[in-house]
């Protein structure tokens, strides 16, 4: 097949590279340039050269074409400025999510056109095929699965998306690394939003958004305790960042319009927001399921009835604006916004 694979100068997507490139696959490598370095500049390193220099390193080696493509535009349009105006408003957005939808398989798509057959990448996920349905399918590494970040592509997306190391163990593919002697086999694997890089995220919200002093109050007794810099640099189930030493504090609510941050030492105590929550985007007859309110947390068996979700335990990181991503099984079954 005639393949276009993102490349980002990872192990990962180097490693699908090679796959593809033994398979005998008539490949193109493209390197998606989102960095925001004119402006983010004055917050710290965005590494996009080094990446840069590992992809060109990589498909050198391999002898595979590669291709840059700023979409800075996009991203900034699509992504960026959609994040901010959720964080403002109180909510906890992943950007991660929409970059997938709305950049590496939405706008990437549309620039390439008809050229190529599939759009290849080194995600953790699997697509199968079920009669004329294109199912997305948890990765066989349960700490590396990255499904959770592609449930919102489409039957359009998923049936030209191509995902060569989705059936490894991480393992695997570091091994795999040496064996093709690739310039990245060493490289650590990247942390955080794609396009921060190493900007710290709470920096670059107060470069959007500023500070603003708020009250920071006891959820229970909406006692005063101190202040905050803004709400917008909290969410919910959050420890870090609350400036006291009688802890652990946890974040248990916020208002937004008040710039008022809710803490609580007691936070098992807190049973309704804990335990159900509606969604946005996605309803179902009554039936169980799983789902995952946020990257890091194991699927957790749910009952879903229209858009009214209820976890079988409570979950102390339910944040409005997080997305909810269900699972029949290993498949994913889509997803909505929790709201």
């Amino acid at each position: 097949m005639k393949i276009a694979a993102l490349i980002s100068g990872g192990v990962d997507s180097s490693v699908a590279l090679a796959l593809l490139k033994k398979a005998g696959h008539d490949v193109t490598g493209f390197y998606l340039k989102i960095w925001l370095e004119d402006e983010l500049s004055h917050l710290g390193d965005c590494p996009w050269e080094q990446d840069l220099a590992y992809a060109r390193s990589v498909c050198d080696q391999l002898g595979v074409p590669l291709r840059v493509l700023s979409l800075q535009k996009e991203y900034h349009d699509k992504v960026v400025a959609e994040t901010i105006a959720e964080v403002k408003a109180g909510r906890t957005p992943n950007p991660d999510v929409w970059c997938n939808e709305r950049v590496k398989f939405g706008a990437f798509y549309d620039m390439i056109g008809n050229e190529f057959e599939k759009v290849a990448s080194g995600h953790y996920a699997q697509i199968q095929q079920a009669g004329t349905t294109y199912q997305l399918v948890r990765a066989p590494d349960p700490i590396k699965d990255q499904t959770y970040f592609l449930c919102n592509l489409s039957q359009a997306q998923l049936s030209r998306a191509l995902f060569p190391i989705g059936h490894l163990q991480k393992s695997e593919v570091r091994e795999l690394a040496q064996e093709f002697d690739l310039p990245t086999k060493a490289r650590k694997d990247s942390q955080g939003i794609c396009f921060l890089g190493k900007i710290k995220f709470h920096d670059f919200v107060a470069a959007h958004l500023g500070t603003k002093e708020g009250q920071m109050r006891e959820y229970e007794s909406g006692k005063v305790l101190g202040t905050h810099e803004g709400n917008w640099f909290y969410t919910i189930g959050q420890r870090h960042g609350i400036k006291r030493g009688d802890g652990p504090w946890y974040v248990a609510s916020k208002d937004p319009a008040q710039n008022i941050v809710y803490i609580s030492r007691n936070y098992d105590a807190i049973d309704g927001p804990r335990q159900a929550f509606n969604v946005d985007g996605f309803s179902s007859l009554r039936r169980e399921l799983l789902v995952k309110v946020r990257h890091k947390s194991a699927p957790a068996p749910c009952t879903v009835d229209g858009s009214r979700v209820t976890l079988a335990k409570k979950d102390q990181g339910i944040a409005p604006g997080q997305h909810a991503v269900f699972y029949d099984g290993d498949v994913c079954v889509g997803s909505g916004v929790i709201s």
